[in-house]
């Protein structure tokens, strides 16, 4: 399993943000047909348990960095959140 040391890792011109970070903001911008589909293609193309990639979707929609790279996604990720949070 991956660990935060491909997160620390230095970038590669992108803002600040690894390789991972980015796919992972490719990754949910995508369309999926379904929960089983997404977390199949997790597993398949980014290498990690779907635990470990929403931990990490979840830090990223704290870290400017992402805001910056892809602010489309981060705020409709963070307005998802909200709503979620308020639900509760």
């Amino acid at each position: 399993m991956t660990d935060d040391r491909d997160r620390l890792s230095a970038p590669d011109g992108s803002g600040g943000l690894s390789r991972r970070d980015r796919a992972v903001l490719a990754f949910e911008r995508a369309s999926w047909a379904g929960p089983g589909t997404k977390e199949r293609a997790i597993r398949e193309e980014l290498a990690i348990t779907p635990t470990r990639y929403y931990q990490l979707l979840n830090a990223l929609l704290d870290d400017p960095r992402a805001l910056a790279h892809d602010p489309v996604t981060v705020n409709r990720l963070r307005r998802v959140r909200e709503s979620q949070r308020s639900l509760r």
